[in-house]
């Protein structure tokens, strides 16, 4: 069994942080026109294929009707790539696993409608297993490591940000009075006790990164409430890893109306009222 601290552990070269990819399609190698003699540069008109600029939602894909009009339609799950391997599996909350997102995506499309397709979600990455059911005092623990987490996080990218391709000017103004402030606890593989003691000690270092992982996932559409989709690019990832967090954001939802608000968020995360700033929301 994983312990809780799996997901936030760090090596010697300090946190673990997202991966910053190529976007989705784009080739990282650019190939200059002649450069070889097979290097043939083709484009395609917009006007013959009025499907080049319109864009579908995932589970879509654009097919154009009898008057070249284009349209979004339920992609074939058998028309998605084969996955290369485990890492792309997708387990959704019906408990069965799904070779990529794309079959995943495919499937909830073609059910579209349906109580079946309005009830499934994507729950984790990863092939379907047994999680550990989440006791109280492991719950406690949750967020002394993920607001740590949080910090190093903004604090990492703010080491590596040159051309503001990671943070904006107004987010690097905020980061760098946590990066220069010498009581900072640096990033290791703490005690919890120790979590505890910094946050009441250094507590407004860790307001800027709760509100800004809010912001982060607050984007479809940016309202000051996150939806299970709108969580889903944090939770996904960090439930085989971490047994607590659908039971975290479950409860971090006190009014349970199915939207965490930026008050509700802040809480959660230890966060006083008093402290909660939608400007921080940047």
């Amino acid at each position: 069994m994983r312990t809780g601290n799996d997901f936030f552990s760090r090596g010697p070269a300090g946190p673990r942080i997202p991966q910053l990819e190529v976007e989705v399609g784009a080739n990282p190698v650019q190939v200059e026109v002649g450069e070889f003699d097979e290097a043939i540069e083709v484009v395609e008109d917009a006007a013959e294929n009025p499907c080049l600029n319109h864009r579908c939602k995932k589970g879509k894909v654009c097919e154009v009707d009898d008057t070249n009009t284009p349209m979004c339609v339920c992609q074939d799950p058998s028309s998605c790539p084969a996955a290369e391997g485990e890492f792309e599996h997708i387990c959704g909350n019906d408990n069965k696993t799904y070779d990529s997102s794309c079959h995943f995506f495919a499937t909830k499309c073609a059910l579209e409608g349906t109580k079946k397709g309005h009830k499934l979600h994507l729950d984790y990455i990863g092939s379907c297993k047994l999680i550990e059911p989440c006791l109280d005092n492991e719950l406690t623990e949750f967020p002394l490591r993920m607001r740590d987490w949080l910090k190093n996080v903004l604090v990492t990218l703010y080491a590596r940000d040159e051309d503001n391709n990671l943070l904006t000017e107004k987010q690097k103004l905020r980061v760098k009075k946590i990066y220069e402030n010498e009581k900072r606890l640096e990033a290791g593989d703490h005690s919890l006790d120790l979590l505890a003691r910094d946050f009441q000690k250094n507590y407004n270092m860790y307001i800027f990164p709760v509100h800004w992982q809010f912001g982060q996932l607050d984007q479809h559409p940016a309202d000051g409430y996150l939806t299970h989709s709108e969580l889903a690019p944090l939770r996904a990832p960090l439930i085989p890893m971490e047994h607590c967090t659908t039971r975290f954001f479950e409860e971090c939802d006190a009014d349970k109306d199915k939207y965490i608000a930026l008050e509700e968020w802040a809480a959660c995360f230890g966060i006083k009222e008093q402290d909660v700033d939608k400007d921080l929301v940047i």
